[in-house]
């Protein structure tokens, strides 16, 4: 049996019964239900705030774990950017400069081509969290910065080999042993010629060797020239070094090489002589640097020191009568 609830009506001074209505009964309930609702929630908010369940402290605990793996890969991809600038810097201020090659753009160095299209399944997720992409876009510059600076050593690796090359062939010693520096009795130049008795240009420099003297290639090349001429050059030897650098042996005796055969700096090629238009056993010795034929006293830097290669220099510049 329901309890029957009363109230006091004063105008009447007697008790009469509550009379509720349906409608009062479904809100009541509704309320009842809604602070139930939002007490129980708050309730279950503070219990897993306390009360974690097993799996929740397990992903908890991994997510820390991932979390503290991705500062550390973060971490290394800062370093490894860090390394990354020093060499870029090293090879431009250094390698470039040394080897007078362009620098690369910095549009080329930190682009990021490729991005999008290897990892299009990874930025298509809609789930995937941001810092996972930074961390995707960060590695992706990183290796096409890798990737043109390895490419940039092997041009500079090319560029090397090249210079050594090059430093290799260019001629830069004397083509005899003069190590008193009297040999060279006539420079390039206007001189007075020993047949026709009037002044005429020396193409290159005499060096007084009596017949048989060792002539020696001046640089790395391939012969291509090894010829004897009744007159003018008598026997004489080219030698091709590369880069638009040619070396004349004049007036030689016999031949220590053959057309087509290479040599190195400072091998035996031949022996002076007294052959074609000369008037006594001597050198002639001339440099042709792309069709030009230039000073050979300026190619002798590499077997005088500085107060031999002045004193050749003035020995050079005497105006005198060449042999040949």
């Amino acid at each position: 049996m329901s309890k029957i609830k009363f109230y006091y009506d004063p105008e009447t001074c007697r008790y009469k019964p509550v009379r509720t209505t349906w409608s009062e009964i479904i809100w009541n309930g509704l309320g009842f239900l809604l602070v139930s609702t939002i007490m129980g929630a708050l309730l279950l908010l503070v219990y897993t705030r306390i009360f974690r369940s097993p799996e929740e402290q397990l992903l908890r605990n991994r997510n820390k774990e991932l979390k503290l793996y991705y500062e550390l890969i973060n971490k290394d991809l800062d370093e490894l950017s860090a390394a990354l600038n020093a060499l870029e810097k090293r090879d431009e201020k250094i390698y470039r400069s040394i080897f007078e090659s362009r620098p690369i753009p910095d549009a080329l160095r930190y682009s990021a081509q490729g991005t999008i299209e290897n990892y299009q399944k990874i930025i298509s997720n809609p789930n995937i969290s941001p810092v996972i992409l930074s961390t995707f876009d960060k590695l992706e510059r990183l290796k096409k910065r890798v990737y043109v600076q390895s490419k940039s050593y092997n041009e500079i690796d090319q560029l090397a080999q090249q210079k050594t090359q090059l430093l290799a062939s260019i001629p830069a010693i004397q083509p005899v042993s003069n190590p008193s520096l009297t040999m060279l009795v006539s420079g390039f130049g206007y001189r007075i010629h020993p047949i026709f008795k009037v002044r005429m240009f020396h193409s290159g420099v005499d060096f007084n060797a009596p017949r048989g003297t060792p002539v020696y290639a001046t640089g790395d090349g391939v012969i291509q020239k090894a010829e004897s001429n009744a007159g003018g050059y008598g026997k004489e030897i080219e030698i091709d070094h590369g880069f638009g650098y040619v070396t004349k042996y004049a007036h030689l005796d016999r031949f220590a090489v053959k057309i087509g055969q290479k040599v190195k700096r400072g091998e035996l090629i031949g022996y002076s002589g007294n052959t074609g238009s000369s008037t006594a056993p001597h050198l002639h010795y001339e440099v042709i640097h792309n069709g030009d034929k230039v000073n050979p006293v300026h190619y002798f830097f590499k077997d005088l020191n500085n107060e031999q290669y002045k004193k050749i220099l003035q020995l050079a510049e005497v105006e005198n009568q060449s042999l040949s």
